[in-house]
């Protein structure tokens, strides 16, 4: 399974496109800290180059102009920001210079491995002069040091002799990239980020930069650990550094360099200056060696925890792991920031934090590191009082309306109708306040901000939706699914509508039962009669169903209108967001991603099967699965129904999307949701995992291709292992107290394993015997 944990591009393919993808896939990030994986020694100037390091939540702002100046419509928005570029090395060999485009490449090749926590490079060149080398660089960013970014440069000569140059950069003042022809990347690039300051501590330089308007401040540091007999110039040019290291070489030696890049900024510390040249000065005193493994171990942890492999399909098999590695490095790791829709990656959508983090990266992480889980949730509770601002901006007396897409909390969605409307995000996060609670039972989240967040968040539907026919309703909102927008009664949004205030009720109990209720009503002026009619609306939701299709129709409106005409539709004209007027896409029965059938998958227990069913098969004629989010929930949803083969299907697009590039946007950044989704993909799809407040809930199924699975995750203070064959499934306790298990719907008490036969494709959801 080694070979599961390791990525490797035998050639590298130095042609635009490929470049560029290569920067995302074999970017190195923490969670913190994010570099794509650009040459050291750069490109020529006719390629182009998205070379970028970022920082989690570190921005600025920039103005969002409107065509017409309507109330409460966006004009700012946060951006986040290339901070530095810390990573250029050139490297001169006499009056020769080491460039992947020049010379002969005899071999090249890349790699991640996911073990070790690095990424790699290595190419046998010739020079124009006939030189022979061996380039090896080795990068690391330390998930136990998040500050850290770390690269190694290895230059072993075979028939050289003379001088050796590093030419490594120390820029504090940088651009971000833009590309006006996407909607999904900005479309501009002014210059945000000024370098203020410069510092020299012996051969260490920091540089402090400070954005235009949100006034925040970074400070980047770079160190090296020289080759030995080498020496080191340090040039200043205004506020850009070069580290000039200079030596000798001869036939059969190597030159090692170490680069040390530390980051610090003003979102977390009062005194980045300080920060940075502690930080540095500190962790170049640690041994090479152990800062490779401290990252080791780290991982070594993750993977022994969040163990999930398949015997049958190795290019899925890698695929998911790298995924789940990408995931890890792209989640925050403290309450200031969160998961970029591109995570660390590359600066698609601008960095902005989406509903992608509660929906589909928290199922994730509540079943491997709950820890993050809190974390990214604790987000959310620091950011109320943003969302709080944000619904009395769109008229509401009370209630919290968080915002589409942020950075710092508030609102960046320029597009109302497919952004603020999306109403969603309020019930979604509410709903991962409830999940986390009942995979977790951490009480003290709930009484300290879980409860708070329902709450405010119950508010909401109250002051958005009203009783109509002895139902209550919700108008004028937008789904998930972006190409049908601004629609009365969306079937998604009133179900976490829904949810959510029935949680209201639920927490209201819990925190009575604690001593914390009066706390609570004292600090936001919560009465007992509100809590009263978030339960009278919970019990009147309505949820659309059509009786003569037995489906639950995505909103009052969609089955009214015509179905797009697939058939005639270019495939190059995909995705249609990109070819099509967006009213020409809200006027007909399309939908970019799963909606209702995403709502079937988290609230299962709110239709019956034969409606789910349906809607899952009406609903699969009309989606064109642009959006990254999507083919993960269909996949869930046919392995549910049975349709296991359709379900792997699915998964396999879904897997390789990044790896494979199949959106053709990799270059912009990896897709952190549906990475994501993968994961729950096969616990929760194949696997059948589910829980609810009745308790844990398993019904595996495996494709015929597989031979086998198997996954870990934790319940409550649980650890449980679930192994699939072709024959037997298996339920093994690995660490805490036993738990009881709904095993294909029959209540079980794992004490040490329990073993049953395999549910077949077209099973369903029939009982089997254990």
């Amino acid at each position: 399974m080694e070979n599961h944990f390791c990525y490797r591009l035998k050639k590298i393919d130095t042609t635009q496109q490929q470049l560029l993808w290569g920067e995302t896939v074999f970017h190195n990030a923490n969670g913190y800290i994010g570099v794509r994986g650009n040459f050291e020694e750069g490109y020529p100037h006719s390629l182009t180059s998205i070379r970028g390091q970022y920082i989690n939540a570190f921005y600025d702002i920039t103005d969002m102009k409107q065509a017409e100046a309507l109330c409460g419509l966006i004009e700012e928005k946060q951006t986040m920001l290339n901070v530095a570029d810390t990573q250029s090395v050139r490297i001169e060999l006499g009056e020769e210079s080491f460039s992947l485009f020049e010379g002969t490449v005899k071999a090249a090749k890349r790699w991640v491995d996911m073990k070790a926590g690095v990424t790699g490079r290595r190419v046998d060149w010739i020079s124009p002069k006939g030189r022979e080398f061996t380039f090896t660089f080795r990068r690391m960013t330390s998930f136990v040091r998040l500050p850290l970014f770390l690269q190694e440069i290895t230059v072993a000569s075979h028939n050289y002799e003379g001088p050796v140059r590093f030419l490594s950069g120390h820029k504090g003042e940088v651009r971000n990239f833009c590309d006006p022809s996407d909607p999904r990347v900005a479309g501009e690039s002014p210059q945000y980020l000024f370098a203020k300051d410069k510092k020299q501590t012996g051969e260490r330089t920091f540089i402090e930069a400070k954005t235009s308007r949100s006034g925040l401040r970074v400070v980047s540091g770079v160190g090296h650990r020289i080759p030995e007999g080498y020496h080191t110039q340090i040039r200043w040019q205004e506020r850009e550094a070069q580290h000039v290291i200079t030596g000798r070489i001869s036939p059969g030696e190597e030159a090692c360099l170490y680069k040390y890049s530390w980051f610090s900024d003003s979102v977390r510390t009062p005194a980045p200056e300080e920060a940075a040249e502690e930080g540095l000065r500190c962790v170049m005193e640690v041994p090479v060696k152990k800062l490779y493994e401290e990252q080791e171990q780290y991982l070594s942890g993750f993977w022994e925890d969040g163990l999930l492999e398949m015997e049958g399909d190795d290019d899925l098999n890698l695929a998911v792991h790298y995924n789940m590695y990408a995931l890890l490095s792209s989640a925050g790791r403290d309450c200031y920031g969160n998961m970029a829709a591109k995570g660390l990656s590359g600066e698609g959508y601008e960095g902005h934090f989406f509903w992608d983090t509660e929906m589909y990266a928290l199922p994730c992480f509540l079943m491997i590191q709950p820890q993050i889980a809190r974390t990214l949730l604790s987000f959310r509770y620091e950011t109320l009082e943003k969302a709080r601002e944000n619904a009395k901006k769109l008229g509401h007396q009370k209630g919290a309306l968080y915002p589409w897409r942020t950075i710092n909390g508030e609102e960046c969605s320029g597009y109302f109708p497919s952004g603020t409307a999306a109403y969603h995000i309020s019930g979604d996060v509410a709903y991962a306040v409830a999940a986390y609670y009942l995979a977790t039972g951490d009480r003290e989240f709930l009484n300290e901000k879980g409860a708070e967040m329902l709450m405010e968040t119950a508010r909401l539907w109250l002051d958005t939706g009203n009783f109509a026919g002895g139902k209550f309703q919700i108008q004028d909102v937008t789904g998930p699914d972006e190409y049908t927008c601004m629609v009365n009664n969306n079937y998604y949004t009133n179900a976490l509508a829904k949810y959510n205030l029935e949680w209201a009720v639920k927490c209201a109990a819990l925190l009575q039962e604690a001593g914390r209720w009066d706390a609570l009503c004292e600090k936001i002026c919560l009465t007992r009669e509100e809590v009263e009619r978030f339960g009278r609306a919970a019990a009147c939701m309505y949820l659309p169903y059509d009786e003569a299709l037995d489906i639950n129709p995505q909103d009052d409106s969609f089955l009214q209108k015509k179905k797009w005409d697939f058939a005639n539709t270019p495939k190059e004209n995909y995705p249609l967001l990109l070819h099509y007027h967006p009213l020409a896409l809200y006027r007909r029965q399309v939908c970019k991603q799963a909606d209702t059938v995403l709502a079937h998958f988290i609230l299962e227990d709110y239709q019956k099967l034969s409606t789910i069913r349906n809607s899952f098969l009406y609903y699969e004629g009309v989606t064109t699965h642009d959006s990254s989010l999507s083919t993960c929930v269909f996949c869930i949803m046919a392995a549910k129904l049975g349709m296991v083969e359709k379900a792997a299907e699915y998964f396999g697009e879904s897997a390789k999307l990044d790896l494979f590039n199949t959106h053709k946007n990799t270059k912009d950044g990896i897709h952190t949701a549906n990475m994501a989704g993968n994961y729950m993909a096969i616990t929760y799809g194949f696997g059948g995992l589910r829980i609810k407040e009745s308790g844990l809930y398993l019904s595996p199924c495996i494709p015929a291709k597989w031979k086998s699975y198997r996954f870990r995750f934790f319940w409550q203070k649980t650890q449980i292992e679930v192994t699939v064959d072709q024959k037997e499934c298996s339920v093994r306790r690995l660490k805490g107290g036993p738990a009881t298990v709904h095993l294909y719907g029959e209540e079980v008490l794992l004490m040490d394993c329990v073993r049953t036969r395999v549910k077949k494709e077209g099973d369903g959801n029939q009982d089997h015997e254990i």
